[in-house]
């Protein structure tokens, strides 16, 4: 699907569909539930939304993270590579794993940015030309804490109405992690004039700036 896609809109003019995608960001409240956390030191969150290479992309710019490692997440790890998953019956979603230190960006702010940026969480089973289960948005929780404040969220954006849509984000229990593929990895900071990432992935990053400019850093923190 992805591939059929770059050679779709590598015939069509760039800088009209950049400023169409851009118009997709929602401004969203923060979370009304963000404790600060009682764990020391860095801390992880799992999160699906779409090909991860626009994921990726974002948390990589977010102030307080230090890593954001695109992957596989929901299933099994012998199906865990992306042959594989894109058929898209292994459970497995694209995820990003996002590393993070809590006195820097909470969990909350985290969570603003990937409904308000990095993806449409009403979209159910795709994201933009993407589809199949394996493009899901979902939040995989490792733990009572991240569950209560995702799931507070949503009700809270549900409430007040702050997509024309209802959201569709599922709330899955983390069970691992698998990285992908190397060449999966800073795939937007690599090929940034790639038809595909400057229509569906480029507006995400220039939302985060517009947006959220207190947390946008210019220099991504990479893979490797």
């Amino acid at each position: 699907m992805r591939l059929a896609v770059i050679v779709a809109t590598a015939l069509i003019v760039l800088a009209p569909m950049r400023a169409g995608a851009a118009e997709r960001a929602v401004v969203l409240p923060a979370p009304a539930y963000d404790p600060q956390s009682a764990i020391g030191g860095e801390q992880q969150l799992v999160v699906a939304g779409g090909c991860f290479w626009g994921v990726q992309g974002v948390f990589q710019r977010v102030k307080g993270v230090s890593r954001a490692v695109s992957g596989y997440a929901g299933g099994a790890r012998e199906t865990a590579h992306y042959d594989r998953v894109s058929r898209g019956d292994t459970s497995h979603a694209e995820a990003v794993e996002i590393t993070y230190d809590p006195k820097l960006v909470s969990l909350g702010e985290l969570l603003r940015v990937y409904f308000s940026v990095a993806h449409d969480p009403t979209q159910l089973n795709r994201q933009g030309p993407d589809a199949g289960a394996q493009y899901r948005s979902a939040i995989f929780v490792a733990n009572v804490v991240q569950e209560r404040v995702a799931r507070d969220y949503i009700a809270q954006l549900s409430s007040a109405k702050a997509f024309s849509a209802p959201i569709v984000t599922a709330l899955e229990p983390l069970k691992a992690f698998y990285p992908a593929e190397a060449y999966h990895q800073d795939y937007l900071v690599r090929h940034p004039a790639q038809p595909y990432i400057v229509y569906n992935d480029l507006p995400k990053i220039d939302n985060l700036k517009r947006l959220f400019p207190s947390l946008y850093r210019e220099s991504p923190a990479l893979t490797n």
